[in-house]
């Protein structure tokens, strides 16, 4: 079992000074990870989404943490792969250098980059999205694993050449797909990479997503790997805020979810712009009411209101609340089939001491509990 942290640079004063403090603070976080036995953190990429991810050059903040660790290992969740955001040998660069001077410590994740927003900054149309990814992803591992590389489609041409460096793990960094949907749960199986999936609807939604990829992996022929080493593993957002105090950390993760779920939908184009006061009232009967907004704009717009499109403003208890409340629900992830639970405790409204005291909560009590429990069913 694997734990890690992922980080979006969330922010509700997106001023510079408080931009640099955030960032700063996101390093801290993810080095203190590694202190407290974390196994892994994910940095996202995202693009002038004001509030929900200040995390536009994630290889740089990456390289700090890489340059502050030693075990822990670093990972692109994601890099956004459409061709106008990032062209592929870039990203084959990027990656290798880092793979290299981070001993072989990094996991690589692709992503669309699919608000308007980002797309129409970059000139990126949506049909384009999901194929550039494959194609991006089947660039990568053909540039990895020869020593000179070209590329010829319709939509993309690479001349001959040696691309350096190359990454120092074999064949290549391990390869993620973001997901939001069964549809690209589906898709990370066929590609033959590993699956990073929301998990705002609890462990049932875990468990149903975790059921589409086993039967997608199950009757997969391999034709569509993008690589020759398939990756099988499913990583499960755990939003958390663990203090001693459970009922406070109950009301600082409901705000900070709050803040999350009403920036993102923003920017998504189906929600109003999130309210950014710390203490902002009845965050509970603000996100029934926001998921009501949901419904209504999705249905303005003609677009077919799926049963995840408001499940980012459910509290379905997550991992708020004391040690034990956090225990109990890593348990349920399991066994709802996680391989990995990614902790998002950096969210918008959530203060730097109180992110710091909820990864030493699972560093300390946590994550040890579950190691104790893979003892013992190895010992039976």
């Amino acid at each position: 079992m694997k734990f890690s942290l992922i980080f979006e640079a969330q922010m509700n004063d997106s001023s510079p000074a408080n931009e640099q403090k955030v960032l700063q603070n996101c390093v801290t976080q993810a080095v203190f990870a590694e202190q407290m036995g974390f196994d892994a953190i994910w940095a996202v990429e995202h693009h002038a989404l004001t509030w929900y991810a200040h995390m536009s050059a994630p290889e740089i903040f990456l390289s700090f943490v890489a340059a502050k660790t030693s075990r822990i290992r670093i990972g692109h969740g994601c890099v956004l792969m459409p061709f106008g955001f990032n062209h592929p040998v870039r990203v084959a660069e990027r990656i290798a250098m880092l793979d290299l001077l981070s001993n072989g410590r990094l996991d690589v994740g692709a992503g669309r980059g699919a608000t308007q927003q980002e797309m129409g900054m970059f000139g990126v149309q949506p049909e384009d999205t999901y194929p550039q990814v494959e194609e991006t992803l089947r660039i990568l591992s053909e540039i990895w694993r020869n020593e000179r590389f070209e590329w010829s489609s319709d939509t993309m041409v690479i001349p001959n050449r040696p691309i350096h460096p190359h990454p120092i793990q074999t064949p290549h960094p391990p390869l993620f797909m973001a997901c939001t949907k069964r549809d690209t749960v589906t898709l990370a199986a066929d590609l033959g990479i590993g699956a990073l999936v929301m998990g705002f609807g609890g462990p049932a939604e875990v468990a149903e997503l975790r059921t589409v990829y086993d039967k997608a992996i199950a009757n997969r022929s391999g034709e569509k790997f993008v690589s020759n080493h398939a990756n099988n593993h499913l990583a499960a957002l755990c939003p958390s805020v663990v203090l001693d105090n459970a009922q406070e950390a109950l009301r600082i993760g409901t705000r900070g979810q709050r803040f999350f779920a009403e920036s993102i939908h923003h920017w998504y184009g189906t929600g109003l712009p999130p309210s950014l006061e710390v203490d902002a009232g009845d965050d509970l009967a603000a996100m029934k009411a926001d998921a009501q907004h949901v419904v209504a704009r999705l249905s303005e717009m003609n677009i077919p209101v799926s049963p995840s499109a408001t499940t980012i403003y459910e509290i379905p208890q997550h991992a708020y609340g004391d040690r034990h409340q956090a225990i109990r629900y890593a348990r349920e992830l399991i066994a709802a089939g996680a391989d990995e639970i990614m902790v998002i405790c950096q969210l918008g409204t959530v203060s730097h001491e109180v992110s710091m005291e909820t990864i030493r909560q699972w560093g300390e009590y946590v994550i040890p509990a579950i190691r104790q429990d893979e003892a013992v069913r190895i010992s039976q």
